[in-house]
């Protein structure tokens, strides 16, 4: 047992002494944090109990089931059952005994990594645990000891429970994050007193076993949010702009109106006036003049006269009913003096003509530019 104190005594010196570095696995470049967690482990073997007889002869199988957790890079700890059937014998003077019966080894176990323990890194592919652990041991199917009695005195029949304690090692290889191979070796004590062998000390059970081992439990190592970092700048944004230049523009418009012989009167005055009023109030400074005539080809010169002067005395009261104001109209007849137009028939006529001018701006492109702060994301 004072191999398991001071084995218990390294332990714990190596939990206090080695931080929880598994913490650090992005060093690693994993992309988890390979401590802690949890495992399942499964194996399978072969093992023999040391005695006074050949040994050769009581080798036998046994299996393994293991369910523990890493804790730190180097300290682990698993509950492990080991067992299937085992082989006793004991040699004497009058003749050798050999007999079978049934086992199983339950075991706490510590578990120290001393490649982490000693190397640089918190990870390695592969590791070398040093495993031991006490636990109890027990043992059915005793009846063929029991049987031989006569040449053993202290057989017994039924099912015992006895102590164990255990060392040993195993070497274990990470195929990927959740799977890993391993071979073990340990050494059991165990209470003599279970396999009905004729001394009472204890014996030393050997067993090698080769295992695959599931591991899960792992914790994501967090993806650190992006580090937005902004900048301003100055931008130059040009642009269209409209402009205008003013400028004067004079106009002129300007009516004929025709009568019949003899006919003095205003014709389509509505539709004309509404032009003229248009005119004049788009445009200032404006004047406004009437002239009339009458054809050479009737009449004579002096009835002539009159009626292009009545023409022009209608046409300008026509204009000033319509709200044009008297002072800006100039009224002139001509009778038949004179003939604007070749065709007889026109020359019966009054030409009223409205002159001004009007402010106006010519629109055009100005390109121009102006300057902003702009805020943008770096990264």
């Amino acid at each position: 047992m004072k191999m398991f104190k001071k084995l218990f005594a390294v332990a714990a010196l190596a939990t206090c002494a080695v931080p929880v570095l598994a913490q650090d696995a992005e060093n690693e470049g994993l992309d988890y944090k390979p401590f802690p967690h949890v495992f399942v482990g499964v194996s399978g073997g072969a093992q023999t109990t040391f005695t006074n007889y050949d040994n050769t002869k009581l080798i036998t199988q046994t299996a393994g089931l293991g369910i523990g957790a890493w804790f730190t890079p180097v300290v682990g700890a698993r509950l492990h059952v080991n067992g299937l059937w085992n082989k006793g014998a004991f040699k004497n003077s009058s003749m050798d005994q050999k007999y079978e019966y049934k086992y199983a080894t339950t075991d706490l176990d510590l578990m120290l990594n001393m490649v982490t323990l000693f190397g640089k890194k918190n990870y390695y592919p592969l590791n070398l645990y040093l495993i031991g652990g006490l636990g109890l041991n027990t043992a059915w199917d005793n009846d063929e000891a029991y049987a031989m009695k006569n040449v053993m005195p202290l057989a017994w029949k039924g099912t015992r429970l006895s102590h164990n304690a255990r060392v040993g090692a195993q070497l274990d290889y990470n195929i990927c994050k959740n799977l890993s191979v391993n071979a073990e070796i340990t050494a059991n004590s165990l209470s003599d007193r279970y396999n009905s062998k004729i001394n009472e000390k204890d014996d030393w059970q050997m067993t090698a076993q080769l295992g695959l081992t599931f591991k899960f439990g792992y914790k994501a190592i967090p993806v650190p949010e992006p580090v937005e970092e902004w900048a301003t700048r100055i931008d130059t944004i040009w642009y269209n702009e409209d402009a205008y230049s003013p400028r004067v523009e004079g106009g002129t418009i300007a009516w004929n109106v025709f009568y019949e012989i003899r006919e003095s009167d205003y014709i389509d005055a509505d539709q004309q006036l509404a032009k003229i009023g248009a005119f004049l109030k788009d445009h200032r400074e404006c004047k406004v003049t009437v002239k009339s005539y009458a054809d050479a080809g009737t009449g004579n010169p002096k009835i002539n006269m009159e009626y292009s002067q009545q023409r022009s005395e209608k046409a300008v009261q026509a204009l000033k009913d319509a709200g044009v104001n008297g002072d800006i109209i100039t009224a002139e007849y001509f009778g038949d003096t004179v003939q604007p137009f070749e065709e007889n028939d026109k020359n019966r006529v009054s030409i009223i003509t409205a002159t001004g001018v009007k402010d106006v701006q010519d629109k055009y492109t100005v390109k121009k530019y102006r300057t902003e702060e702009v805020r943008y994301r770096v990264k």
